[in-house]
């Protein structure tokens, strides 16, 4: 038995969700906030038998595609550590990060 953990964008959350519906496997979502960013994310966790682990791979792959998109961040101005300024960076969004975990025990009650 694993566990696997998805870390994936808000926006492809629900996509992802249904697909993995569709073919059997059962999801808990976790509402998360990254670190760098500090923008909204969702953790997926599912347990499946080790068989099943490429294909839930590939559905998260092929539902979560990685993207550019301008934010601001905000860092202090010279001389006036109180004051920050905002400035425009391009960064990279979507995709996921996905960490496989054995499962030593698994109960349902």
């Amino acid at each position: 038995m694993k566990l696997i953990m998805a870390i994936i964008n808000d926006d492809d959350a629900f996509q992802v969700m249904d697909a993995l519906n569709e073919q059997g496997y059962s999801v808990t979502k976790l509402a998360t906030t990254g670190g760098f960013l500090r923008a909204g994310n969702t953790t997926l966790i599912c347990g499946v038998t080790e068989e099943r682990v490429p294909e839930l791979i590939q559905i998260i792959e092929k539902k979560c595609k990685a993207r550019k998109q301008i934010t601001s961040v905000t860092t202090p101005q010279a001389g006036t550590p109180e004051s920050y300024a905002p400035y425009p960076v391009e960064v990279t969004v979507g995709g996921a990060t996905i960490f496989v975990l054995n499962v030593e025990e698994f109960k349902k009650v």
